[in-house]
């Protein structure tokens, strides 16, 4: 059997990291081992889970590494103690009781040659919909895979969110670790893109459903300034990235002048040309990891 541990990443949201938790104790094949990464919360989250949590490990960030850091030394901790899969989600992420279920049958489903290291689980938001920050990004590359893919049930993938993605430890041997400096935003596509360009095959399992509850159906065009920021030096930290073909640098380099502008018609401000200048700026004179 499979040896599963769950990353959960907190920061500031005891109460939601709480139904997290008990979402994980109610799957119908629970993981094996729990590890929450804390991004140095100040709302009482370290004491919660020393008090209520005891069975699950708790790994404690001396300041806010952001989503970026905590997945990074949360599959790290994982990694090291010896999961074959590490299922990644944010403590807003409520998986369906048979979500890692699902997502641990899929393998059976495919031959051994598409044998896969990133498995994602298809992300909902309250109303039932897909959520549109975790719409999954097919391989349109790779029609015959696509088309047999599909045949199983399953869904070729591109990149994936960390909202429910289960990574196999052959991923991080051969790929590494998220990039601490993203922060936040893009960090999950640079790595799940990544991997899947080098070699790995990802699918979206469309079995396996988690809400991401958050409290809009936000994209990253509908994001304060100081946030917006991070999607466009992250995404040109990505164009810059050395392991990425011409074409995906362009595409991506297409996706940033669409929602920089389309942002700017959204909110046409002077804070919003500042951050979209400063993330410019920042994204092209920084060295990627600096």
């Amino acid at each position: 059997m499979s040896n599963v541990c769950a990353v959960v990443v907190t920061h500031d949201r005891k109460d939601m990291l709480s139904r997290c938790l008990g979402a994980l104790a109610a799957q119908t094949r629970p993981p094996d081992h729990v590890v929450v990464v804390d991004n140095a919360s100040t709302d009482g989250t370290l004491s919660m889970l020393e008090r209520e949590y005891a069975h699950v490990e708790v790994l404690a960030l001396a300041t806010n590494e952001g989503g970026a850091g905590g997945f990074h030394e949360g599959m790290k901790r994982a990694h090291a103690g010896g999961a074959e899969w590490i299922w990644l989600m944010d403590d807003d992420t409520i998986p369906r009781p048979d979500a890692l279920e699902e997502l641990l049958h899929a393998p059976d489903r495919l031959e051994p040659s598409a044998a896969p290291v990133l498995l994602a689980s298809a992300v909902q938001w309250r109303d039932g919909r897909l959520h549109p920050m975790n719409f999954p990004t097919p391989d349109r590359a790779r029609m015959a895979q696509v088309i047999a893919s599909v045949e199983r049930g399953l869904m070729p993938l591109r990149a994936a969110t960390f909202v429910s993605l289960l990574v196999h430890r052959r991923a991080v041997d051969r790929h590494g670790l998220p990039l601490k400096h993203f922060f936040i935003w893009s960090d999950d596509i640079e790595y799940t893109s990544r991997v899947v360009l080098n070699g790995g095959r990802g699918y979206l399992v469309p079995t396996s459903i988690a809400l991401h509850d958050t409290e809009a159906a936000h994209t990253a065009e509908s994001a304060p300034p100081g946030r917006f920021y991070y999607h466009v030096r992250n995404t040109l930290f990505m164009i810059r990235g050395p392991d990425r073909p011409r074409r995906d640098k362009v595409l991506r380099g297409w996706v940033l002048v669409v929602t920089a502008i389309g942002y700017l018609v959204r909110y046409p401000s002077g804070a919003s040309v500042a951050a979209i200048m400063r993330g410019v700026r920042h994204g092209l004179a920084r060295r990627p990891g600096s």
